[in-house]
């Protein structure tokens, strides 16, 4: 049997879970998922599928016409049949809900947006197939999107981190049981989390034979499923030619033999697994500061773009396709660089 990569069997498990998910939906959505298939990656149509399983429950309990009538079973033309008040009657529900299980759910602006642009997706698709003749979720703005301030790693946090992951100092006594046996690996880890800037899911993909010592770059795959090439420094390969010398003793399971980092179960580690591992080291440096591996990222770019003062290669380096995306992370770095360069143009000589 064909050996799979860790992204390919993902794709798979994303498959299985879009099809579960679609037999909780109208039946007539089966052609959208069909459409929206090669240009949406399955993680984002899966995240549609859950929003829209929520907006069609939604219809079948407060709409009285299909109120004895399964989810599934509801008809195409609802769409036809709703209007832009319809959707932001809905969009008001989702601010405060109980859920199938009685819990209370809230959605702030972010999911409020995300749950708009999933219906927008779906209207999208039925009116460009002409199958509806109208499209009321275009008549609903989107929700305004506050800026968020960067949470990041400061250089003297960054440095206090990898530290403790050396020593172990702060660390309780149950987690230094482990701390011996696992730091080489952790240190390695976080140092090439913090030295490239690359995404959790990227990091926990690599396998062995993606690091490139001769070139000093290892091969990830990026968001949309493309290759792409990352350069490290010698902090991080140093800290990768540290944990791989005890990598090659260690027999992983079956079918993770290739995976660079291993759990303590010599199996592929997770994206849960380095969250917590993050967060583990990460509390014990600041406790004012939520940090996650997405935090080691903007702490990443942050430092590069302060580097560099170069956006497009900030852009590059992070896998962004869009220079926008990153200039609205980093938008407030470029005030700072703005307000720097207000008396560097000099109009007369002062005498």
């Amino acid at each position: 049997m064909e050996h799979r990569t860790y992204h390919q069997e993902k794709d798979i498990e994303n498959v299985k879970k879009l099809r579960e998910l679609q037999q909780e939906l109208p039946r007539w959505l089966r052609d959208y998922f069909r459409g929206i298939e090669y240009t949406k990656e399955s993680r984002t149509r899966i995240a549609y599928a859950i929003d829209l399983k929520i907006f069609f429950d939604y219809i079948q309990q407060h709409n009285p016409m299909y109120k004895n009538m399964n989810v599934q079973d509801i008809p195409i033309d609802i769409l036809s049949k709703l209007k832009a008040t319809d959707i932001e009657e809905y969009l008001e529900y989702l601010k405060l809900y109980k859920n199938e299980e009685g819990k209370e759910i809230t959605n702030n602006e972010r999911g409020l947006r995300r749950k708009l642009a999933s219906l927008r997706s779906m209207y999208h698709y039925y009116h460009k197939n002409r199958i509806i003749t109208e499209n009321p979720v275009i008549q609903v703005d989107m929700p305004k999107i506050h800026d968020k301030a960067i949470i990041r790693l400061e250089a003297n946090e960054v440095a206090e981190l990898l530290d403790i992951v050396e020593s172990g100092s702060t660390l309780s006594e149950n987690q230094q049981l482990y701390h011996e046996k696992l730091k080489t690996r952790d240190l390695a880890l976080l140092t090439l989390l913090l030295g490239t800037g690359i995404r959790v899911s990227e990091c926990v993909g690599l396998d062995i034979t993606d690091v490139d010592f001769d070139n000093d770059r290892i091969k990830i795959v990026r968001k949309g499923g493309y290759e792409s090439f990352v350069y490290f420094g010698d902090e991080v390969r140093e800290a990768l030619l540290d944990y791989l010398e005890e990598r090659k003793n260690i027999i992983a399971t079956e079918n993770d033999e290739n995976a660079l980092f291993l759990s303590s179960r010599k199996q592929r580690i997770s994206v849960r697994s380095v969250q917590v591992l993050v967060k583990k080291y990460a509390q014990t440096v600041t406790t004012l500061k939520k940090i996650t591996p997405h935090k080691l990222r903007s702490t990443y770019g942050t430092n590069l773009y302060q580097e560099t003062g170069d956006i497009y290669l900030v852009a590059d380096v992070l896998g962004h396709r869009d220079v926008n995306t990153t200039k609205k992370h980093y938008a407030a770095i470029e005030d700072g660089r703005r307000r720097l360069a207000r008396n560097k143009v000099r109009l007369r000589e002062k005498e």
